[in-house]
């Protein structure tokens, strides 16, 4: 996707969020009714019937009609593919969209390709119903038959070209390296490097708790709690844009100097969960202490340093050279002479093998392994001791 700084004047900012009310309204009415369908009950209906019932109540009601009918049956369109990625496996169930959450909407056809270049610094694109909006032309264009016309929790508006833009290729050179993933450091590699992501700086730490102090003193509904709400937002969007732009040049080197960047399988999405409440058999409405407090701070360090934004982007850019590695006993497995123990891991960033005495970081030692493939089970291996009245017996291979 190749996305653009849109810069709409005031009026066309409001007729834009129209578009994307009448688009997340759409969507919902779809959810709703695919969601009220079961075995026993007659089957929900295709797109050439949410058509006609889009139809029908756009001659209905005026402030429906009074929005693009592009927009809206698009917005039919992307829900019934949502749903057949859902059947096929390849993604979740489709969400309820959400004001100031979920603001945008999609143009595909020959609307789409109505893009011109004002000038060396400016492009314009034709929004139906809203007229020419100009963009920010950061780098060519690319030929696209859609684009998706987007607004942030910030207000910042932006406009998206669907466009796969093609792999780096490989340097050629046969190098393998290994990414550790880690919450002290962003990212380790095998070659000895340590990569980290920027956070929040000192003044934006104070800042963001100033912000949480004043917001728990807002009442709800008041304008005054909005304006903290877009201070707040505005805060983790420049965090945000921070960490995208570190993933953005971590992955585009590590794509131009290796021919395969061998990373840890993790589930991410399931790592980051909230852990489950756990209720007292002695006393019945009563909760066990579960930790949750410091399992959300671990939660914000591993979502902080863009694990999975990073993995993604490498698969993008390093189509085919991107291999996951079991994680089991990568970070307690000596890099030198193979020797596993939990005690090797001295801390949280000082490796010290209790066998051969070597001595490195812990993450940078993980890379290794990772690069190596060493993905080894999760049966505890124990060392066999050769008898000299039997023959030999042959160790399991880390």
């Amino acid at each position: 996707m190749s996305r653009y700084r849109l810069c709409p004047t005031p009026t066309q900012r409001v007729a834009l969020l129209e578009h994307c009310g009448h688009a997340r309204y759409v969507w919902n009415l779809a959810l709703e009714q695919w969601s009220m369908w079961s075995r026993d009950s007659t089957p929900a209906p295709g797109f050439a019937e949410q058509c006609r019932q889009l139809t029908a109540a756009r001659l209905t009601f005026g402030w429906l009609r009074a929005g693009s009918q592009t927009v809206q049956q698009q917005a039919l369109r992307d829900f019934g593919q949502a749903v057949r990625n859902f059947y096929s496996g390849t993604h979740g169930r489709p969400a309820w969209r959400k004001a100031g959450l979920h603001e945008g909407f999609r143009i595909v056809g020959s609307q789409a390709s109505r893009i011109v270049k004002l000038n060396r610094k400016w492009g314009g694109v034709l929004v139906p119903k809203v007229g020419w909006v100009r963009f920010r032309l950061t780098r060519p264009v690319p030929a696209a038959r859609s684009y998706r016309v987007t607004c942030d929790r910030v207000g910042r508006w932006h406009i998206a070209f669907a466009v796969i833009p093609p792999p780096i290729p490989a340097p050629g050179t046969g190098e393998v390296v290994g990414v550790d993933r880690g919450v002290a450091v962003s990212a380790a590699l095998s070659t000895g490097e340590l990569l980290s992501c920027p956070g929040p700086s000192a003044h934006e730490h104070e800042r963001l708790k100033q912000l949480q102090r004043r917001l728990s003193r807002c009442r709800r509904g008041s304008r005054r709690r909005q304006r903290v709400k877009a201070a707040l937002a505005k805060l983790h969007a420049r965090v945000a844009d921070r960490r995208k732009d570190w993933v953005e040049q971590a992955s585009t080197d590590l794509a131009r100097r290796f021919d395969v960047i061998r990373v840890k399988d993790l589930r991410v999405a399931r790592m980051t969960k909230r852990p489950k409440p756990k209720p007292d058999p002695v006393q019945p409405g009563v909760h066990l202490p579960n930790r949750r407090r410091a399992k959300a701070g671990l939660n914000r360090g591993i979502l902080s340093n863009g694990w999975g934004l990073l993995v993604r982007r490498l698969q993008h850019k390093a189509a085919g050279r991107v291999e996951k590695i079991n994680p089991a006993y990568t970070s307690q497995t000596c890099s030198v002479c193979g020797h596993r123990a939990p005690e090797n891991r001295e801390s949280q960033s000082v490796f010290r093998c209790v066998a051969c005495r070597y001595r490195a970081h812990a993450d940078v030692n993980a890379a290794v392994n990772i690069a190596a493939g060493r993905a080894v089970s999760a049966r505890r291996e124990t060392p066999v001791r050769v008898s000299p009245k039997r023959e030999p017996q042959h160790a399991t291979s880390a």
